[in-house]
């Protein structure tokens, strides 16, 4: 990791108005394009965190992508080693891997195919159709983290 760290906050209508809706959505059962509400515990309170995120399938494995690059929750993912996936009123505990910056070009191409309309803007002008070597340099501001599920 760089010594600074890549982070995009989200502005007021993103914290006030759309993250509020997936969530409310996602909760009573509603997945958006594979919406889900994540729960961390926090690193320093141990409170349980929540906030909406985009779940990735690529050849069967589950991966969580940053957009926003090394925001709270994956600071808060590294120390506690996982969390839970909540869709309605299914709640899947799961351990997660971070995965190697060298590994993430297929994960992010991927998630920018998915998702670009929504994230493209956090990824500095890098979309699904970018080089390699463009997907490359933007890995080490975006953490992912693949999911194994543990629990139902």
């Amino acid at each position: 990791m760089s010594a600074t760290l890549h982070v995009k906050k989200p502005g007021w209508i993103t914290r006030r108005l759309f993250n509020p809706a997936i969530a409310f959505l996602t909760r009573r059962g509603l997945s958006i394009w594979g919406s889900r509400v994540l729960a961390v515990r926090g690193r320093k309170s141990g409170e349980w965190r929540t906030t909406p995120v985009n779940l990735l399938t690529v050849d069967g494995r589950q991966y969580l992508v940053a957009p926003r690059g090394h925001v709270q929750w994956t600071h808060n993912m590294r120390a506690a080693g996982g969390g839970r996936l909540l869709l309605g009123k299914s709640a899947q505990d799961f351990t997660a891997e971070e995965v190697p910056d060298e590994q993430k070009p297929e994960l992010l191409r991927a998630y920018l195919k998915r998702w670009k309309a929504e994230v493209g803007a956090f990824f500095n002008g890098v979309g699904p159709d970018s080089s390699e070597e463009d997907l490359r340099r933007i890995a080490p501001d975006h953490p992912v983290f693949r999911v194994t599920v543990t629990g139902v």
